[in-house]
């Protein structure tokens, strides 16, 4: 595939993951509040769980995400613009600056731990099932 093409593929993928991003986000940010990044929180978990299972798939050579253009449609275009390690940061510093030390630390333990777990769990999980 030529660079053109490419850069198509993750535009596209882009436009998606950064609309299902400020969804998401905001109607978690509607129901639950916003006292606690939760909406964030969820982004960044379920893009996680989501680019385990694209990699599983991937590295079984099964399904979709096995092409380059749809790896980087999904992962590299939708799932990059939907995760975001910025608006994590900046939140969690704005809990530490405003004294909310629990908070920015939870919010920081919640993420190291559940991002990392869930992509590892839906990497074996699709490795496991699929093959």
């Amino acid at each position: 595939m030529d660079v053109i093409h490419g850069i198509i593929w993750v535009a596209l993928g882009s436009v998606f993951g950064g609309m299902a991003r400020f969804g998401i986000s905001g109607l978690v940010a509607r129901s639950i509040g916003e006292t606690f990044p939760w909406g964030t929180l969820i982004v960044n978990t379920t893009g996680a769980l989501a680019i385990g299972i694209f990699g599983g798939l991937a590295s079984s050579g099964q399904g979709l995400v096995s092409e380059p253009s749809s790896w980087l449609f999904v992962v590299t275009g939708f799932l990059g613009c939907y995760t975001t390690v910025s608006s994590f940061s900046l939140q969690t510093l704005s809990l530490a600056r405003d004294g909310e030390l629990w908070r920015a630390t939870g919010n920081v333990l919640m993420s190291l731990i559940l991002c990392p777990g869930l992509a590892a769990t839906g990497f074996v999980l699709t490795t496991r099932f699929v093959q």
